[in-house]
């Protein structure tokens, strides 16, 4: 079967590891605003990887140690034992043999978060990624819009707004911060639709 046939067949994957008999990586990107699932998502996924027995390596940025610096922790306490990192090249010094790369906050990653992302992909990995897609202004936050343009696969969550019960979208932020980064949970942001969504006065 050449390339051409390929392409022109709605495949995933797994399909075209079938047909090739070459290792295929790919990346998966879950994202939304806070309280929607993500991490949840991320650990649920994880955790099959690991009771298929393959070989998982799991990674957070070093600033987040909001409910454990050990561990990627859910709002709903889920947790499973990840390695932190300072920067995301240093996730390459990891890898080993892993199989299949979690990884957590990918909004407190620079750029080259991408870049790592596209090499375990090409090695032949599978690399599952969650994080913020906007900021608390409402705006992109990178390097979400980046690695959804390199993915393979995209998953999209929701939360619900605290003031209407609607789908949310966006993250409100309580507090008169205006840093792009401020570590946080229920105390000083909350879940927003659309409708409700206040984006702040800079």
């Amino acid at each position: 079967m050449s390339n051409h046939d390929l392409q022109s067949m709605s495949v995933g994957i797994e399909e075209i590891y079938a047909f090739t008999g070459r290792p295929c990586g790919w990346i998966e990107v879950i994202c939304g605003s806070m309280f929607s699932g993500k991490t949840e998502e991320l650990i649920r996924r994880l955790r099959r990887a690991q009771i298929a027995k393959q070989k998982v390596e799991i990674f957070k940025p070093a600033i987040d140690v909001r409910y454990s610096s050990k561990h990627i922790v859910s709002h709903s306490k889920q947790r499973i034992p990840s390695r932190t990192v300072e920067k995301a090249g240093d996730i390459l010094k990891f890898a080993g043999e892993a199989q299949v790369f979690g990884i957590d906050e990918a909004q407190f990653f620079d750029i080259s978060l991408v870049e790592v992302a596209k090499i375990l992909a090409v090695s032949g990995r599978r690399v599952i990624i969650a994080g913020l897609d906007k900021d608390y202004r409402g705006v992109p936050f990178e390097p979400i819009p980046q690695l959804l343009a390199e993915a393979e696969y995209i998953t999209k969550a929701h939360a619900i707004c605290m003031k209407c019960g609607n789908p949310a979208n966006y993250t409100q932020r309580l507090s008169a911060s205006h840093e792009r980064v401020l570590l946080g949970a229920k105390d000083i942001y909350e879940a927003r639709c659309r409708g409700c969504f206040e984006a702040p006065e800079l």
